[in-house]
């Protein structure tokens, strides 16, 4: 069984002034993330994509890197967890990845964002990521545009997503960070003793800091992707004392050191066929396996301290950038919310609208008005909650409470 980096599981008290602080930045991140969605989402993620995948991208990428910007801030500066990281130096030049790290904890995914954002890569992060976090309110919809691959964790219903999802990716002018997690879940010992149970079965390597790689999704990955991409990251990472879990971070509980190891792979150095990619694959956990046994009893990674600490003026852009940019649009809408009173009042209760919510039309209060009405020239169908005559679909005449476009 794997053991610990200390015997000791040294954590820092959890003092009340600790959980104010802790749920306070929670509230603000919930609700500067629901506040993004809400007024930059749709637009940057829907609107704006009918005119270029490419820009909706970037401009997704802006504002929710900037927002993403606010979790190594919480980590690194408000809770003085120290990120440490080790192996080899990533070029300063952007490059299109794939990532493959181990999956020891429910969190360990979130630290990938504090490598990203020294890269200047934040906003362009993507996870292969389990269904159930999809579904979660407000940051399940934020994975939605971002973009995030959700898998059940059964190849034969997860392929055809996959591939169609990946097959997305293949722009080279967009940026690409995809990180997967080959484990497919977190380690414990109970899994960790069931993996090596069925490798002894199998004859395959016994690990034991690591479970056994799933090798499907990331050949899939290699064989979508990879004349458009410029490596493969191996991140390996590791807590000291003890694995977080995601209210220890929240609250600056733990880690009080995250050791995060890289290695960079030539594309061209990982084998093409499906089961040379699997071999592949298993002897990268079988080196990070070692890697890990050396870790938990030396207390770090070989070659530390290839990557600086993030300086507090980079995080202060982001920390005012993210409330700067909520202004903005507030504003906007504002603005717009008292050009649309000035037409109502000039025009009386004949105006020209433009509306997008046709999802109105499943709701039972607006089909019993629709219902309710009795046309006597034309047929029409409820789009919003305003009645149309003589218009042209997108373009409406509004009069009364029901709104009709003439078909």
């Amino acid at each position: 069984m794997a053991v610990e980096s200390s015997n000791k599981q040294e954590t820092r008290a959890l003092t009340p002034l600790r959980v104010l602080r802790g749920v306070f930045c929670l509230l603000i991140l919930l609700s500067t993330a629901f506040v993004i969605l809400v007024f930059c989402g749709f637009f940057t993620a829907v609107i704006l994509r009918f005119f270029s995948i490419h820009y909706s991208r970037k401009a997704t990428a802006f504002f929710f890197g900037s927002w993403l910007a606010l979790w190594p801030f919480l980590f690194e500066k408000i809770n003085k967890t120290k990120v440490i990281f080790s192996g080899e130096t990533l070029p300063e030049r952007e490059e299109r990845v794939l990532i493959i790290a181990n999956h020891r904890t429910e969190v360990d995914w979130m630290y990938l964002w504090d490598l990203a954002l020294r890269k200047g890569r934040l906003g362009y992060i993507k996870y292969v990521l389990k269904s159930s976090l999809m579904k979660l309110p407000v940051f399940g919809w934020a994975f939605h545009i971002l973009e995030f691959i959700s898998v059940e964790r059964k190849w034969e219903v997860d392929e055809s997503n996959m591939r169609h999802m990946l097959s997305t990716f293949k722009n080279h002018q967009d940026p690409l960070w995809l990180a997967v997690f080959p484990e497919g879940t977190d380690f414990t010992e109970q899994k960790c003793i069931r993996s090596q149970k069925y490798a002894s079965e199998n004859g395959l390597p016994i690990l034991h800091s690591v479970l056994l790689p799933k090798t499907k999704g990331f050949a899939a990955c290699m064989e979508e992707l990879r004349d458009c991409l410029d490596a493969v990251y191996d991140i390996t990472i590791g807590y000291k004392n003890r694995c977080p879990t995601f209210l220890d971070n929240a609250f600056g509980v733990a880690p009080s050191e995250v050791h995060i190891h890289v290695r960079r792979i030539v594309v061209n150095d990982i084998p093409e066929s499906e089961e040379k990619i699997g071999s592949w694959l298993m002897d990268t956990f079988s080196k990070k396996d070692k890697l890990l046994s050396d870790f938990h009893s030396r207390g770090c990674f070989p070659h530390q301290g290839t990557e600086g600490e993030i300086t507090g003026v980079s995080c202060l852009m982001n920390v005012v950038g993210v409330p700067e940019s909520l202004l903005w649009n507030l504003v906007l809408f504002a603005k717009l919310k008292d050009f649309y009173g000035c037409i109502m009042q000039f025009h009386g209760n004949k105006i020209t609208i433009f509306s997008l919510n046709i999802f109105h039309l499943e709701t039972p209060l607006f089909q019993s008005k629709m219902k309710s009405q009795n046309k006597k020239d034309g047929k029409y169908f409820l789009v919003k909650g305003k009645e149309v005559a003589n218009g042209v679909f997108g373009v409406y005449v509004v009069r009364n409470d029901v709104c009709f476009v003439e078909s």
